[in-house]
Formats: C-alpha cells, structure tokens, sequence
C-alpha cells in the first residue's frame, strides 16, 4: 500500500479541539482517525453519522445492504471488509453478503438496483421509485439516496489516503474470511 498524505492520526496527535470525540466514534476507527486531518469536517460529519448509522428509516439490516452494495461500487475494500464484519454482526449470513457484491434476488435486489442506479445515473427512476416506496416507504427512500451519498464521500476519503482496514477487522476476516 502506499503511503499516505494523511494516514489515521495516532492519540498523540489527536487535534486538541476534537478531544472530546477521540473516545467516541471518531476515535474508534481508521476512517474517522483520517477524517481528524480535518476537525470542523468531522465535526459537522458527526450529526449526520449519527443519524445514517443509528437513525436511519431503513432500519440496520437494510442499511448494511445498501452500505455493502454501496462498498461493491465504489470500489472501497475498507468499507466493504467493515461492513461486512458489522453485516455479521447483525446476523446476515455470509451467503446474503456475498449475493450484495452480485446480483441478489428479491428486496436485496431491489436494494443492489437502487444503488446501482445512484452509481449509475445519479437518480432512481420513477418504476424504481414506485417499488422501493411500496416495499419500505419514503423516509427510507431518502435515507437510502442519503446513505448511498455519505458512503461513497467517505469511500473517496479512504481511496484518496490508503487508510489502512483496522486490526481489529482485519484479524477477523483473516480467521473468518467471506
């Protein structure tokens, strides 16, 4: 990997007007450890974080379907390697992970096409629309274009700046890979 410009910011150079997010989140992963280049970005990223990962419509196993998916595209091996670990978690089984890097069937279908058409043509076309509203309403609707959005800025981050995939992550996909 090469090195970069701004890798994940260690504890002794945390920015002093962030230390009170060092031992929340911000603190926990890679990620936000290269966000911190950047306090007033990452400060004002943590509303909308909060609401994306813990308050979205789409509930949590929607959400890691459209975030893996989301991963798949943009090419974020970070990202996908996470969430799939956080898919796990959630109890999605390796089979459902793996159909989100292809073509899955049924409402992972609809969910891989939704964000395909995001990637793809920057909007969700009305007979797609139709069908995501009738399968899980409008608040999710949005929150997914939302989720797609804030997954892909950071999919740029760690694509820009190498971040490295957290040891904890790391160790466990080495003993359990997908």
């Amino acid at each position: 990997m090469a090195t970069s410009p701004c890798p994940p910011l260690a504890d002794e150079q945390w920015p002093a007007e962030l230390e009170d997010m060092k031992s929340g989140f911000a603190g926990a992963l890679n990620v936000y450890r290269t966000m911190a280049h950047h306090p007033a970005l990452l400060k004002a990223w943590a509303p909308l974080r909060q609401h994306i990962v813990n308050d979205s419509a789409l509930g949590p196993v929607r959400s890691e379907l459209v975030i893996l998916r989301a991963a798949k595209r943009i090419g974020s091996a970070y990202e996908w390697v996470h969430h799939v670990s956080r898919a796990r978690a959630l109890g999605i089984s390796d089979l459902r992970i793996r159909a989100m890097w292809d073509s899955p069937n049924g409402e992972d279908g609809l969910i891989a096409r939704a964000v395909d058409a995001l990637f793809d043509g920057t909007h969700l076309p009305p007979d797609l629309d139709a069908q995501l509203s009738a399968t899980m309403g409008r608040q999710a609707i949005f929150d997914l274009i939302a989720t797609v959005g804030f997954y892909s800025i950071l999919g740029y981050i760690l694509l820009t700046y190498n971040t490295p995939l957290d040891e904890k992550v790391a160790r466990e996909m080495e003993l359990r890979p997908l």
